[in-house]
């Protein structure tokens, strides 16, 4: 049940007190005094936002996706500081189901602009996440400047990616000095918390390139039923899950490095541009060759489940039934040597003009180290034959920290504290 305002605090008389305390945090005038206005129940839907680590990584992948790249246009270290900590505020606020500032879209004076846009009134917290990312020009310009004094704590995995064979990466849709991933299962959530931070951004960051996704393309819990991607096939069945900490601990997690990552990861963001018209017309045994797996099922070549283990030595007529320039053979952790935690979802951007879809996949994947990580699957993937059919057209690589831990902490603390 949806609770208006009025409804919400009515309703919750005591409580409301201790909805006070849980929005509290630093805002550039300083603490709130008031919890802002919500737009449902607190709590109702919402992934909590303190913790040893950032949500969105692990968190069950919600269905919708709203991605943002920033470039920092101030050279004010003391400015880029308030923001992440008026970001922080903001965020902790608006996984709650609460509007970005303390005053709202339209409790305060009628002759200023509101401290949130209003878009997400009514709506409940529907899972919103909100993940932040430094990025290496965060740390030094691409002439060598170090504008923030930060230089010196740039973590040694945190370089730009490789360049690989294929690559048709376009520079205005790649890199960036900060992002955010806001993910949600109403992708109006999303959006209203990514025009917010941007708002409160104005004059110290402008958007780089964003992008919005739908359908997630792999499952983050083992509870999840696995998705479907854009050429029809399931997606991310041996994707790493929540239930795995041990594994996440050694593939996922940064450990070891006495530094401010210590408990974050590594993000590479890739845009995929998926060739629909071409993969349509080709028939579906090429198709299933080409993946791997039957189209149906999900489960490897050569089995019978979904979730049977891959083997490759399995034979059909002669052959191995799985063929070892398809996708599975080759990012296949047995073949790759290691593995990472894919949260991708596909993407539509109307047509190319020439009557295709401008459609694919935007690839985002968490790792302890970008090189033995991603970089290292993407290099197994040369001789894939799934090649024929994709574009890699953005790319971007981004270092999470841990989670912020208390309305006293606040993104970046480690860094920049």
């Amino acid at each position: 049940m949806k609770l208006s305002r009025r409804d919400f605090f009515g309703a919750a008389g005591v409580g409301a007190a201790g909805a006070a305390a849980l929005g509290a945090g630093s805002w550039a005038a300083g603490r709130d005094a008031e919890p802002a206005t919500v737009t449902a129940a607190a709590g109702q839907d919402a992934v909590e936002f303190h913790g040893d680590r950032q949500a969105g990584i692990v968190t069950p992948a919600q269905d919708r996706l709203h991605f943002v790249s920033f470039d920092v246009i101030t050279d004010d270290r003391d400015a880029l500081v308030r923001l992440l900590q008026d970001w922080t505020t903001a965020a902790r606020r608006m996984t709650r189901g609460q509007d970005a500032g303390p005053v709202g879209a339209v409790q305060g004076n009628e002759y200023a602009p509101p401290d949130d846009t209003g878009e997400a009134l009514g709506l409940p917290p529907a899972g919103l996440t909100l993940t932040i990312g430094f990025g290496p020009t965060l740390f030094r310009t691409a002439d060598g400047t170090d504008r923030f004094g930060i230089a010196d704590r740039q973590p040694a995995a945190l370089v730009e990616l490789p360049g690989f064979a294929g690559d048709l990466i376009d520079p205005t849709i790649s890199g960036g000095d900060l992002c955010i991933q806001a993910c949600a299962d109403d992708p109006q959530v999303a959006v209203h918390a990514v025009r917010n931070l941007a708002r409160i951004g104005v004059g110290l960051v402008s958007v780089r390139w964003s992008q919005l996704g739908f359908g997630r393309t792999s499952s983050t819990s083992s509870d999840q039923v696995t998705p479907r991607n854009l050429f029809g096939f399931k997606d991310g069945t041996d994707n790493l899950k929540a239930e795995q900490p041990a594994t996440l601990d050694r593939f996922v997690w940064v450990s070891g490095t006495d530094s401010w990552m210590d408990g974050g990861s590594y993000l590479v963001s890739r845009k995929i541009r998926m060739l629909v018209e071409v993969w349509d017309r080709q028939n579906l045994r090429d198709q299933q060759q080409t993946i791997g797996r039957t189209k149906g099922s999900g489960a490897p070549l050569g089995q019978r489940g979904e979730f049977d283990p891959v083997d490759f030595t399995t034979q059909v007529e002669g052959d191995v039934a799985v063929p070892p320039t398809s996708h599975v053979f080759l990012a296949h952790p047995t073949n790759s040597g290691t593995a990472i935690l894919r949260r991708g979802y596909s993407f539509v951007d109307g047509s190319d003009g020439l009557g295709r879809l401008d459609a694919g996949l935007f690839f985002l994947c968490y790792q302890s180290d970008p090189e033995t990580g991603f970089v290292q699957v993407q290099r197994n993937l040369r001789t894939d034959k799934l090649n024929e059919y994709v574009q890699h057209t953005s790319s971007a690589v981004f270092a999470c920290p841990p989670g912020v831990t208390g309305d006293d902490d606040w993104w970046g603390s480690g860094l920049f504290g």
